[in-house]
């Protein structure tokens, strides 16, 4: 059994399974310009693309999101586990971001929640999404929420 504390969470073969998961998700978003795949079961699904911190090219990912005017909330929460997500890594990277919510594509600037709004954005997501009530307690990390919001790149 692996070291890890949670060795289904980490395991190998649920990266590859959620991979691959993950780019049909992205192809069928795309393809229908968000009329399927704007839901992962029934929760709100957005595709952020980022710019790959060592590649340096586009990097989608779909991600369930909240929408709170003209922002786009989005948890780093890589289902609990103790690492983050690419995708956040590729933000401090690089805070410039695309997202899709449906067939409306976003260019915006993403950063971490200050403190207030975590508070804010947590409980809300946790209501959209109740598991996230647990990720946080088994994470052994402070999950991060990225708030994505129109304007220019500090």
């Amino acid at each position: 059994m692996p070291d890890s504390p949670h060795p289904v969470r980490n395991s190998a073969l649920l990266k590859v399974a959620l991979k691959r998961f993950a780019s049909a998700h992205i192809w069928v978003y795309r393809r229908t310009n968000g009329r399927l795949g704007s839901r992962m079961l029934w929760f709100p699904a957005a595709l952020i693309t980022t710019t790959g911190r060592k590649s340096g090219r586009p990097r989608t990912t779909p991600t369930l999101y909240l929408r709170d005017g003209d922002r786009i909330v989005l948890p780093a929460s890589y289902g609990g586990r103790d690492h983050h997500p690419a995708w956040y890594l590729n933000i401090r990277a690089d805070p410039r971001v695309r997202v899709q919510v449906r067939d409306q594509v976003m260019d915006l600037t993403a950063r971490d929640a200050t403190a207030d709004e975590r508070q804010v954005y947590w409980r809300k997501l946790a209501r959209i999404y109740p598991p996230y009530k647990g990720y946080q307690d088994a994470a052994d990390r402070r999950i991060p929420l990225v708030v994505c919001e129109p304007g220019t790149t500090p």
